[in-house]
């Protein structure tokens, strides 16, 4: 008679706990915000005990910056993808805001969490080095169109307050819900990044 087999005691993960509390909260960040739950309901979605995240987070907001750090190592690898693509300044600057609209409509709970949760990323070393990152991968072209250090960071306050308002408006349903609603705000965020990098304020 063969004997029954042994199941693995819940909450086991084959050993992988704190990427199985990362995803249960990145779902949940998708369905109520990044607000709306508690490190008791993460455990719960993730199978494990509540006390099984203190292992990994000290609170909650540890979680969410985890999970704010792999969405500014996403924006950094796409947006790098898209200034990749030209050597004209103005046209990588489009690129990336057509990049960041997608970014928001592909992974809505990953922009929710960094950009909506409030961390104090003074607390978070790891999260704030990572929002260097990308700042550091966008600000060397705009300082070719705004050569003076304040005037690039100005360009590019101007560039990324762009695109993320028309990425928001898109999430709000103000272009629509067609298919063709996301290809048609990348190439209004394009449009609207070009004028701005190429007017006249760009090389004061």
């Amino acid at each position: 008679m063969t004997p029954p087999t042994k199941r693995r005691p819940v909450g086991h993960h084959h050993g992988d706990l704190r990427n199985s509390l990362l995803r249960a909260s990145l779902e949940l960040v998708g369905e109520r915000g990044p607000h709306g739950f508690t490190l008791a309901e993460a455990s719960r979605r993730a199978g494990v005990s509540v006390a099984a995240p203190y292992k990994h987070f000290a609170d909650r907001d540890a979680l969410l910056a985890e999970l704010a750090t792999q969405g500014y190592r996403e924006q950094h690898h796409r947006f790098a993808t898209a200034i990749n693509a030209s050597d004209d300044p103005a046209e990588q600057l489009a690129s990336f805001a057509a990049a960041y609209v997608r970014f928001a409509a592909e992974e809505p709970a990953l922009f929710d969490v960094t950009f909506n949760a409030g961390l104090d990323k003074s607390r978070h070393a790891e999260l704030a080095s990572a929002g260097d990152r990308v700042a550091g991968l966008l600000l060397p072209v705009a300082r070719q169109l705004a050569p003076a250090p304040d005037a690039a960071f100005d360009l590019l306050l101007r560039i990324a307050a762009a695109a993320h308002g028309l990425a928001v408006f898109l999430r709000q349903g103000l272009f629509g819900m067609a298919g063709a609603a996301l290809s048609d705000t990348e190439e209004r965020a394009a449009r609207t990044v070009r004028a701005i990098a190429t007017g006249d304020g760009a090389r004061s």
